[in-house]
């Protein structure tokens, strides 16, 4: 990627911490080792080190949305902070192009004491804007908090939900060229999630660069063009949302004694691959041209339409095997026809004994978005209670597909009660995948055939009560 086209460079960052048992050892590590090398002794350490960043590098261009994904302690916060300055690296790299700005935590920067006013004017100004900038933009900040009068009250006074608001409300009226968000998005109601999400989507077609933390698969798998690995302070993995949130689930639910190894698997991968922009599986063309009128559609099994993009969790007593698609009839197919009703079936064999048991299916778009899917059971409670060692169990969902026309992939999974906790038994992410015949005539639109009518009435004029009413109505 060329100078020009990078809008943050991480090159070679790592951070570490000193970690003290007590207070006291604090002070000893201030006083002790100074007076040691006086004497000519060797200085003692009273710590022991956190390595909270190992080396890591990467580059994110302008314009682009990525995500980084990683379990609790993997150096995500850590990484924004160093990037927007806030903390100081203990080596390493960090090149920011653009004015940046931030929401690394509810209310970082504000002042508690100060009013929501006052707040606005210093951190706006923090980041750039002159006074004459903010007082222009200042409405649009207050309209998009919606936090009344609250705006003149000390932000002691807020709650956690009002801050997050405010300083969410702030950071994307400044118009940054970088925008940078830890997990702030995860805060508030569905209404002010859903405003955040749709200014973001605004933020990122005017061309803004877009880093953000969060803990949602399908959120990274939405919004981003790239997603980043990381764990325990290295990065593993760059590449497509998709393949990254994959590779991030496997190892979430890795088993403890197997965690390393998949980690090594997991940064093999990524050193054998390159990092570049939709790296992963390449998208399918859609099957075929539209029915002709009169003519029904046919579905089949294509032996060539098999996902090239599957993740395998490690079993745990349970191993899925045999998925597929099948008709009514018991004919095996991966060629649908929309409205049809389909049988998608697997085979489950237990090398372990398991509790409440759940066995569930997921329907997901290309780009991983997750359209919906079913369990065998609400809860553990209404589960199979049980399932022997070496026992097998054939599982049926019946499906009607209600999809548009398209290219799709299944998930299949086997949930288990160990020690006391509901844990994934085995799961398969992209095992199988299939397509939806266009359909001459379809006038539904986006993934799913809500069955909706269109109905198209001339208004009346005023005045003019001889004009007739025509009413036109078309099913998709």
């Amino acid at each position: 990627m060329s100078s020009e086209r990078i809008a943050i460079r991480v090159s070679n960052l790592s951070k570490c911490y000193q970690i003290y048992n007590n207070p006291h050892d604090r002070l000893k590590q201030f006083l002790v080792p100074r007076l040691q090398r006086l004497l000519g002794n060797s200085p003692a350490q009273y710590y022991r080190e956190f390595w909270a960043l190992k080396n890591v590098s990467f580059e994110i261009g302008k314009g682009e949305t990525v995500g980084i994904v990683g379990r609790n302690g993997s150096g995500k916060s850590t990484l924004l902070q160093v990037i927007c300055g806030t903390l100081t690296p203990n080596s390493g790299l960090v090149e920011v192009r653009g004015r940046i700005a931030a929401l690394l935590e509810l209310g970082s920067g504000f002042n508690p004491e100060f009013t929501g006013r006052e707040n606005v004017y210093m951190n706006a100004a923090v980041l750039g804007l002159t006074i004459g900038e903010i007082d222009a933009r200042f409405d649009a900040v207050v309209a998009f908090a919606d936090i009344g009068d609250f705006i003149d009250q000390p932000v002691k006074t807020y709650s956690s939900g009002m801050v997050v608001r405010l300083a969410f409300a702030v950071a994307i009226n400044v118009d940054p060229e970088i925008l940078v968000i830890d997990e702030a998005l995860a805060v508030g109601d569905e209404l002010f999630q859903r405003k955040c999400f749709s200014r973001i989507e605004a933020i990122k077609n005017s061309g803004t660069t877009i880093l953000f933390v969060s803990h949602s698969g399908g959120i990274i798998v939405e919004l981003c063009d790239r997603a980043i690995l990381m764990d325990g302070g290295e990065r593993l993995a760059v590449g497509s949302p998709k393949l990254i949130v994959g590779r991030y689930q496997k190892l979430l639910y890795a088993p403890d004694a197997r965690r390393e190894i998949i980690r090594e698997q997991i940064r093999m991968a990524d050193e054998g691959s390159p990092i570049s922009v939709g790296a992963g599986q390449k998208k399918p063309h859609v099957y075929g041209k539209p029915m002709e009128h009169g003519r029904e559609p046919e579905e089949r099994y294509d032996p060539n339409l098999q996902p090239s993009s599957t993740v395998a969790y490690d079993s745990n007593g349970a191993r899925i095997e045999s998925p597929g698609i099948f008709t009514l009839a018991g004919e095996r197919v991966n060629i649908l026809v929309r409205g049809r009703t389909y049988r998608y079936a697997y085979t489950v064999t237990f090398s372990k004994s398991a509790r409440n048991v759940r066995f569930g299916m997921l329907i997901k778009t290309i780009s991983g978005v997750e359209l919906g899917g079913g369990v065998s059971a609400s809860s553990p409670g209404e589960s199979l209670p049980h399932a022997e060692a070496d026992s097998a169990y054939r599982v049926e969902f019946r499906f009607r597909c209600s999809l548009n026309a398209g290219v799709y992939f299944l998930n299949a999974g086997v949930l288990g009660d160990v020690n006391g906790t509901e844990i994934y038994l085995h799961r398969l992410l992209d095992i199988a995948m299939f397509k939806i015949l266009p359909e001459a005539g379809n006038l539904s639109s986006g993934f799913v055939d809500f069955s909706c009518f269109s109905e198209i009435v001339p208004a009346v004029a005023p005045g003019h009560p001889e004009q007739c009413e025509v009413r036109f109505t078309s099913s998709s």
